[in-house]
């Protein structure tokens, strides 16, 4: 039974409507079953990226739901973050090494945040590297009592452990320790001793970035940054990150708008654990060389309602990424009919099939040709527009998030999770996904 409704919160029944009554039964009954379990969730920065954007949501839904929640965000000087972002790069596969003086950084961070689990949480969600290492000062009776699970967000690339006391080796250690780890994808597994669940991330379709807005306040956000509405729109969502490619973005824009008129949107923002997007947002600019028609906004954490704007008034969306755990911009682009054209890497596929509700690219060239047919098809758009939000609807919204999840943490309290060897998937299309896969190769 929905228990309650928080103030300021969207009501639980306004996604019963969305999603319907069936699935909405079903993360009822599992709440139920979890009734009187005290739920934390940790990371590492309360604004900017995915990982905030889906607590902002998820936590407030679970209260709703009955479910004692709390969210903590541990704190670290700047140089925690520098350190932290070479950890991310090198999860995804780029090259860095590790001083003994940045894995100390690291640790002093950890001894920093040492009370931030709380005393009476049961189920405790570790998101990313960063709060990674909390796990080493409990107990052995607090890690007996409590479940700990790490949710791994980024495109993770195959660790090296070979050598004793290397970062790789330490990750594993760390990792081993918790009694679940949460995955996007089945690619990302890592050859580890831990039972695993695939998850893949989601969006709130009433939040201030996803809800419907009045065609004014689209107007309007045009006017404030310059934007022609009467110009076709190419646009992309993302913080200033290498892995991203922005500057590949813009250098297929330029491709496009020499067969066809048209304006470039980089949307991005920082957040406080990313020290690198200065310097990416810098060669942005360089690159687009004060071009009138590429549009560089550097915009607060807060301007969700601003970006949902700009997505609505796009032509096509895209997310020209290199790497990416799996992409909620991508998520977003669909939800509001967008067709969306992005890098075939990490999670994406997941949620592109290629012609069907966008595109799968690889190259600049291709992602120029993609964008260009878009343009020059609008009726084609549109329906890969309405494909892509029925798409998002059946398997990447908060419900079916919540659903996975609470599911995940059901067994993990009530099951008999003990096989470490054991890989765990509830989402219908990850594993519809997963079966094409292995198919395709046999």
């Amino acid at each position: 039974m929905i228990v309650t409704d928080l103030p300021g919160y969207p009501s639980l029944r306004e996604y019963q409507r969305i999603v319907g009554t069936k699935q909405f039964s079903a993360i009822e009954e599992l709440a139920g079953r979890l009734s009187g379990v005290r739920l934390q969730e940790i990371n590492s920065t309360r604004y900017g990226g995915g990982v905030s954007e889906i607590l902002i949501s998820y936590v407030p839904f679970l209260n709703a739901l009955g479910l004692e929640t709390t969210w903590s965000v541990m704190e670290a000087e700047p140089a925690f973050f520098d350190v932290t972002k070479t950890l991310h790069n090198f999860l995804q596969g780029r090259g860095g090494g590790f001083s003994p003086a940045m894995i100390e950084t690291y640790w002093e961070a950890q001894r920093q945040n040492e009370g931030l689990i709380e005393d009476d949480s049961d189920v405790v969600t570790i998101h990313d590297p960063q709060p990674l290492g909390l796990v080493e000062f409990l107990t052995n009776r607090e890690l007996e009592r409590k479940r700990l699970l790490w949710r791994c967000h980024v495109q993770l690339e195959t660790v090296p452990t070979a050598t004793v006391g290397s970062i790789g080796n330490i990750l594993r250690r760390l990792v081993e320790k918790y009694h679940a780890g949460v995955f996007s994808s089945f690619q990302y597994l890592p050859l580890w001793n831990v039972p695993s669940f695939i998850i893949p991330p989601f969006i709130d379709p009433l939040s201030e970035k996803n809800r419907d807005l009045p065609l004014s306040e689209i107007d309007a956000t045009l006017a404030k940054y310059g934007i022609d509405p009467e110009k076709p729109i190419v646009t992309q969502v993302s913080r200033y990150d290498v892995f991203k490619d922005p500057v590949g973005v813009i250098q297929a824009f330029k491709k496009v708008r020499q067969k066809m008129p048209c304006q470039l949107v980089l949307v991005g923002g920082r957040a406080c654990d990313d020290p690198e997007c200065f310097i990416v947002l810098r060669e942005v600019r360089e690159t687009a060389e004060d071009d009138p028609e590429i549009h560089i906004l550097d915009l607060p954490p807060d301007s969700h309602r601003e970006i949902n704007a700009l997505q609505r008034a796009s032509d096509v969306i895209v997310q020209k990424s290199i790497k990416e755990g799996f992409g909620l911009t991508v998520t977003e682009g669909l939800w509001k009919e967008k067709p969306v054209v992005a890098g075939s890497v990490g999670g994406i596929p997941l949620q592109i099939r290629d012609g069907w509700n966008g595109y799968l690219v690889s190259t600049i060239r291709e992602t120029a040709d993609r964008i260009l047919h878009l343009l020059r098809n609008p009726e084609l758009a549109v329906e890969m527009g309405a494909r892509g939000k029925e798409f998002v609807r059946e398997y990447y919204l908060l419900t079916r998030g919540v659903q996975d999840h609470l599911t995940a943490v059901d067994q993990v309290v009530n099951g008999r999770i003990t096989a470490r060897d054991s890989v765990i998937c509830y989402h219908p299309q990850v594993v519809t996904t997963r079966m094409a896969g292995c198919a395709a190769r046999d």
